[in-house]
């Protein structure tokens, strides 16, 4: 704390003007919203029949539980993109290719 000034009214105002300033550089109005088909439920009164809405709902928590490869056919976002194809390779390995597995030698056995 011996090197640290605490700062006064006037500093802490600047400090956080400063700081809000840079934040709304940043900021970036959404002006356009849609929703998730596959969320959509119709909620009406009409729907009495419980096994249907069962039904309904163990078919949503199946697709839930799917992985994106079996979900999508291609990636959705920029994070999917890195992993999408290790799962399915774009060219399959061979399986007596050697070239990238460790050859044991007396130096590193």
């Amino acid at each position: 704390m011996a090197g640290k000034q605490k700062l006064n009214e006037a500093e802490k105002n600047a400090f956080h003007e400063e700081t809000i300033k840079k934040e709304k550089r940043q900021e970036i109005l959404q002006t356009e919203f849609t929703f998730n088909p596959n969320r959509r439920r119709k909620c009406s009164s009409s729907d009495n029949d419980p096994y249907a809405q069962s039904a309904q709902i163990v078919e949503d928590l199946q697709k839930a539980h799917l992985v994106p490869t079996m979900e999508y056919s291609m990636p959705q976002t920029s994070s999917q993109e890195i992993g999408w194809w290790v799962a399915n390779p774009l060219i399959p390995l061979k399986s007596n290719d050697k070239t990238f597995h460790r050859r044991n030698t007396d130096v590193t056995k």
